[in-house]
């Protein structure tokens, strides 16, 4: 009992920090229709931009901010100065992001360097409480409860305020929404810059979990897609399932076995696909 209770819990907060990551990508993905294969990489520079910051500050709650709110103004550069030009056609997108996560790799490399690093959590956090038989580290809580506070403050956002509505219209129907009087590149803007504070929220959450080193962009990147495509896209509802059985399927399959770890994660989901094209949440 005590190692299923130990890997579920495991999994539940590796699921919340995919959905920290998966939940930009999903509105990216339901708004702009772009592949951004540079997301990861907001997570990596997200991720070391806290690092850096915790080592001159002393001040974990200022690496939370500093590593989402810088990752968000070069997302926002990103849009505005090279994707937007690039509206409707997907395999420049592709090639236009892929070269930008080759970049943000390399100069990852040269500001970082090689090593890998691990973001030092406040005392507090790194203590384990014991619940019966299990001990639960605080800090993977704490990813728990971050995401939980996201996701009611993304439902709150897209639910019950003008800008959510704009956004839920751009993902229905972009050309209908720019005919009501939506403006639909200001909507994507801002999609795409919340999904890289989103992604880079996750990118320092998870540097004090998984740590943050190179290659680490390309690693996660495959989860964020599964979690999207799965849960459907431009659907909250839809990433946090997505992203828990993602976590949950991951972590049981490397316990259990090892070995298959790849193909108890992505049989299921080639499974989901084959009998719900659109993903679990996602419109038909």
């Amino acid at each position: 009992m005590e190692f299923w209770l130990t890997q579920a819990f495991n999994g539940i907060s590796y699921g919340a920090m995919l959905f920290l990551l998966g939940s930009g990508l999903s509105l990216v993905f339901g708004v702009m229709r772009i592949v951004n294969l540079a997301h990861g990489s907001y997570f990596l520079l997200g991720g070391y931009v806290g690092l850096s910051t915790l080592t001159r500050t002393r001040s974990f709650p200022l690496a939370l901010l500093t590593g989402a709110l810088s990752i968000a103004l070069v997302g926002l550069g990103m849009e505005r100065l090279f994707l937007r030009k690039l509206g409707g056609q997907s395999l420049p997108q592709v090639l236009m992001t892929m070269g930008f996560a080759l970049v943000f790799q390399d100069l990852g490399l040269l500001f970082w360097g090689g090593d890998p690093h691990t973001l030092a959590v406040p005392a507090f956090l790194a203590r384990s409480a014991q619940a019966g038989p299990v001990f639960i580290p605080l800090y993977r809580l704490f990813i728990i409860a971050v995401a939980v506070a996201v996701g009611v403050a993304l439902w709150a956002f897209l639910e019950r305020t003008r800008a959510g509505a704009s956004i839920r219209a751009t993902v229905d129907d972009a050309e209908m929404a720019q005919g009501v009087g939506i403006d639909v590149p200001l909507v994507s803007a801002g999609v795409f810059a919340l999904g890289a504070f989103l992604a880079a929220l996750g990118g320092v959450v998870g540097a004090g979990f998984i740590g943050v080193y190179p290659g680490l962009d390309f690693e996660v990147l495959p989860y964020a897609f599964v979690v999207v495509i799965v849960g459907g896209l431009g659907s909250l509802q839809g990433v946090v399932v997505g992203s828990l059985l993602v976590g949950l399927l991951d972590n049981f399959g490397k316990a259990l076995f090892p070995e298959l770890s790849y193909f108890t994660l992505f049989a299921p989901m080639a499974l989901i696909l084959a009998l719900r094209p659109t993903g679990l949440f996602g419109r038909r």
